[in-house]
């Protein structure tokens, strides 16, 4: 059964409904204040890839320092750590990894 979200009128609050179809006449209510002055509310949904489609846009994870010749594995780390540090990453680098993941690399690293 498919599950629909409703959002109260009232307190603004979701109710989440197990429903055979959208029309069922079973009355809903909202879960927090009781109210029936509900509206269809538009859902999230997840999106999940393959772990093959995954590898085909990013790569895996380098294990080996080989992998790091990968253009798409370029700037892996470095957005890992600016991420777990919570600094924004500055622009240029941004592009530069970019760059790099089409497979045009910077300069200082074309000779490695």
């Amino acid at each position: 059964m498919p599950i629909y979200e409703y959002k109260c009128r009232k307190c603004r609050r979701l109710t989440s409904v197990f429903q055979k179809t959208i029309a069922s006449s079973r009355e809903i209510r909202c879960k927090v204040c009781g109210s029936r002055r509900l509206e269809l509310a538009v859902s999230g949904f997840a999106y999940h890839r393959s772990g093959s489609t995954i590898m085909g846009d990013y790569g895996s994870e380098p294990k080996r320092l080989e992998d790091y010749k990968d253009p798409r594995q370029i700037g892996r780390w470095a957005e890992r750590k600016f991420r777990e540090s919570g600094i924004e990453m500055p622009e240029e680098a941004k592009k530069m990894i970019d760059a790099a993941r089409e497979g045009e690399l910077p300069e200082p690293v074309k000779d490695l």
